[in-house]
């Protein structure tokens, strides 16, 4: 199993790759293994990102990248990624960003990134915003939230979420294929 901090493919002075590449935040990620199936069904390459070794299946297609532990260290190393992905006069980006971090998400978006949350919705451009703004305001209620019970994180995941992840983790590769062939 290549463990690596380098993604799977072109180093510094080689060309970037023309199609899709998985990236994923995946310490938190409830859906590796369909993330592997979808993958590995379409052909495409993923790295999965984390600050200590996760157990991944033994395939050329699937590399693991294992970074300090230092804050943001997974979220650097993804958004690097990201951005050195972006073919010479594109408009977007052959990667796809698995992850529930939202802050992640807006820079991978702003590199070009197709990004999608654990349970299959989307970040896009246009809701980023709002999403920033509902953790900021969740944060602020949860840090002064004596007598208010019930504000926590997000509803536990369940196997709708799972089955829309599935679904629009292929219909983003299938777009992306044929943007970047």
């Amino acid at each position: 199993m290549p463990d690596t901090s380098q993604p799977p493919g072109p180093q510094p002075d080689t060309p970037q790759p023309t199609g899709p590449h998985i990236l994923v935040d995946a310490d938190a990620c409830p859906v590796k293994d369909e993330i592997y199936r979808v993958a590995l069904r379409h052909a495409v390459p993923v790295t999965i990102v984390s600050n200590a070794r996760i157990r991944t299946p033994d395939h050329p297609l699937i590399a693991r990248a294992v970074v300090s532990d230092a804050f943001d260290a997974a979220d650097d190393w993804i958004a690097e990624r990201a951005i050195a992905a972006i073919p010479t006069g594109t408009a977007g980006s052959p990667i796809i960003v698995i992850t529930g971090d939202i802050l992640l998400a807006d820079r991978c978006l702003k590199a070009g990134a197709t990004v999608l949350a654990h349970n299959g919705k989307p970040f896009t451009t246009a809701s980023i915003g709002t999403a920033i703004a509902t953790r900021a305001i969740m944060a602020d209620l949860r840090a002064g939230g004596e007598g208010l019970g019930g504000i926590g994180g997000p509803p536990p995941f369940a196997k709708t979420d799972r089955s829309r992840f599935l679904s629009a983790l292929d219909e983003a590769l299938v777009r992306l294929a044929r943007a970047f062939p």
